[in-house]
């Protein structure tokens, strides 16, 4: 058994000492002044292939989300409040100014930094229209130029760059799917030709993965083939990818209506839309594809992915392989939680074993396709970083009187998984026990809540940040974010967040429900659910029918973390209504010493 797990030290302030002077070298050899530098790949992923990690290369940072400006006397990496103190780490100060994303740093900083004539370079494959305007202005208004360049100079500067990734492709069975691709092809042309357009050019992975029927390895985490699509209002598509990758089983699957073409014949496959109607996601694809379009003769019609919302809105199918998906995984976890209620209380055991012993369990099952994302393993201090990676360089012991938080997630053919649990190792300290029981009030209102057609995951946001709030706390990330069925586990256009969204919460989207509270340098809370939008039903007395949430992952809440005086009756009632439920599910999937503590874990409090 091939562990999929990595925990040698990634990035690191040396990528910056060694690297940011070639990359200067290669602005001064372009003529530019500075150049900026996205999260963001050519795919707009959030998992990279290590071919497209350029910011990780020109700072150290491995984080999911953050930018950077490099200009030829200065520099500054921008994150957000999930990477504040990870930055700290990773990213040499001498080098990079730390800066936060939030209320336009990014912007403000070029404002202040840009001086008047200097050319500020980037790579039009990098960033998308709505990002890049926001640049463009800040940069204009000091004075200075942006840039679109035809090569990046990290990519120049970067000598043992590695290869571009050439896995497989792998068919998605239509009975997990729920439908056929000829079906959701015909489908959304349809959409597309109600938008008055020719067609749609599709750059997600994501969105042409779920099309297609098809999933593959091009990207750690999420089982994703690098491609390219234009779908025709007939329900027609071209599909630019490697053909290497497509075996005969996946061109006899696709069939007659899906022409398959090499990604370098992209080019001349948008040249084709010349005088067409062409709808491109302003928010997801390159300002690149705008430029080429433009350039080919096409009209563009700004809008939003026409896939987003059918892919986001689960079939029947979907629902069901999700729902045995998390059962699977739930005994997974329970396992996991009794091996961390017993032998992991000896306090012996270190954060990147108890994440061997996760993946393990998880492989044990012998359908893992790959884990969901790198598990967050974190025990006292780092339990505090809430996208915590454990590495050799920085992993803690699960001490005595310490919290572990752990947050994982799995990959299989009918469902993507994902959960976070809090255990106390050893005895936990009463306020310990009272910020665990404000975020599980919390997290008890996002799933018992009933809303309108029409609400977003903004609206509802509040409701788990209320228990917090009313005691002086927050956190600083989302709540909720959206899951795919086998493909990724942060999935648009629906979130819960502070965030404004204006995406209605619709039946089949599945988030998270994941309120946390994080006291630095001492410990980090989780809990976190998936659970979908149900359908609008009426309310007895009431006049609207109201959708609602239904949870999916099945695994204990660690009751000698929950304070249950500061529990309701109502509260009270779910978290035992909850527990009944797990065991009635999970208790026949486990067996022997761990039958017999989750039975005792489910016992009504």
């Amino acid at each position: 058994m091939k562990m999929i797990q990595n925990f040698e030290v990634q990035g690191g302030p040396q990528y910056g000492r060694d690297n940011l002077p070639k990359l200067r070298k290669a602005i001064d050899e372009a003529g530019l002044d500075g150049f900026l530098i996205p999260h963001e790949d050519e795919y707009n992923n959030e998992y990279l292939p290590d071919c497209n990690e350029r910011l990780m290369w020109a700072t150290g940072f491995t984080g999911s989300a953050g930018a950077a400006v490099v200009l030829k006397d200065k520099a500054a990496m921008f994150v957000d409040g999930r990477y504040v103190i990870q930055v700290r780490s990773q990213v040499d100060e001498s080098l990079y100014e730390y800066q936060r994303v939030e209320d336009r740093g990014q912007t403000n900083w070029l404002k202040a930094n840009v001086k008047s004539g200097d050319k500020i370079g980037y790579d039009p494959r990098l960033h998308s229209p709505s990002a890049l305007k926001a640049l463009d202005d800040a940069i204009t208004l000091a004075g200075g130029e942006l840039v679109a360049l035809d090569q990046n100079p990290i990519d120049a500067a970067w000598d043992d760059r590695p290869a571009e990734p050439v896995t497989p492709v792998i068919i998605q069975p239509e009975k997990l799917a729920g439908e056929s691709h000829e079906s959701k092809r015909k489908r959304i042309g349809e959409d597309i030709a109600a938008k008055k357009a020719d067609a749609a050019l599709i750059t997600a992975p994501a969105s042409i993965a779920w099309l297609l029927n098809i999933r593959g390895g091009d990207v750690m985490c999420t089982p994703l083939p690098l491609s390219t699509a234009i779908l025709k209002a007939d329900g027609h598509v071209d599909l630019f990818i490697k053909p290497e990758k497509m075996s005969d089983g996946v061109r006899t699957h696709l069939g007659n209506a899906v022409t398959i073409h090499d990604e370098a014949g992209l080019i001349d496959g948008i040249k084709a839309l010349n005088g067409k109607k062409v709808m491109a996601d302003p928010g997801t694809t390159s300002a690149w594809y705008f430029d080429k379009l433009e350039v080919a003769g096409a009209e563009v019609i700004k809008s939003q992915d026409p896939i987003a919302i059918p892919k986001a809105s689960k079939n029947k199918a979907e629902i069901a392989g999700t729902t045995e998906a998390h059962k699977r995984d739930g005994a997974v976890i329970t396992k996991f939680l009794y091996w961390l209620d017993t032998e992991a209380q000896s306090g012996t055991y270190d954060e990147i074993q108890a994440a061997q012993v996760l993946e393990k369990l998880r492989h044990e099952t012998g359908v893992l396709r790959d884990l969901s994302f790198e598990t967050i393993s974190g025990a006292g201090s780092n339990g505090a970083l809430c996208h915590y990676r454990v590495s050799k360089a920085t992993v803690n012991k699960l001490a005595k009187g310490d919290l572990y938080l752990v947050d994982s997630g799995g990959q299989y053919d009918d469902g993507t998984t994902d959960i976070t649990r809090t255990v106390p190792i050893g005895e936990p300290t009463d306020d310990m026990k009272r910020m665990n029981t404000l975020v599980l009030k919390g997290h008890i209102a996002l799933s018992v809540v009933r809303f309108p057609k029409g609400t977003t995951g903004s609206n509802l946001d509040a409701l788990a940040r209320m228990a917090l709030w009313a005691q002086g706390f927050d956190y600083d990330h989302g709540t909720g974010h959206g899951v795919g069925v086998f493909l990724g586990v942060h999935e648009g256009p629906q979130r819960i967040s502070k965030a404004p969204n204006t995406i209605a919460l619709r039946p089949g989207m599945i988030v998270s429900n994941e309120p946390g509270f994080y006291k630095d340098g001492q410990y980090g809370i989780r809990i976190e659910n998936l659970q979908y939008v149900t359908e609008a039903t009426p309310i007895e007395g009431g006049e609207r029918p109201m959708h609602g949430f239904e949870y999916v992952t099945l695994a204990p809440i660690h009751k000698g973390l929950i304070n249950k005086n500061m529990l309701t009756d109502d509260e009270v009632a779910w978290l035992n209504d909850y527990h009944a439920n797990v065991w009635k599910e999970i208790g026949p999937r486990v067996d022997g010493e761990v039958k017999d503590w989750l039975k005792e874990a489910c016992a009504p409090i």
